[in-house]
């Protein structure tokens, strides 16, 4: 089961990967969509309840964020550790990642 197409990556019945990109700053906003960009870091989110993380992504010259939310609080820490070992490394890659351990 790849991370991409995982039963726990929803939020309240809607697929949640990849996450709406937001620009936060850089070249120039190119509204990217989709698994794109390199990985930077993984935060929690300080809002409760905690089933949500923030990932920021380089893209061709610019940063963005984007939300990703589970309705599942204990897959979303586990998501939240497995992303932070794979920081540098591109979206499409990760959402190849395989998660059948976790079914």
């Amino acid at each position: 089961m790849l991370l991409r197409d995982h039963p726990l990556m929803m939020f309240k019945g809607v697929r949640t990967w990849p996450p709406v990109w937001i620009w936060t700053g850089g070249a120039k906003n190119k509204r990217p969509r989709g698994e794109v960009g390199i990985l930077q870091a993984v935060l929690p989110s300080s809002i409760q309840p905690s089933n949500r993380c923030f990932l920021y992504v380089e893209h061709e010259g610019s940063t963005y964020i984007g939300c990703l939310l589970t309705d599942d609080r204990a897959f979303c820490r586990e998501i939240m550790k497995l992303l932070r070992h794979h920081c540098d490394r591109p979206i499409a890659e990760i959402g190849s990642l395989d998660l059948t351990h976790t079914l």
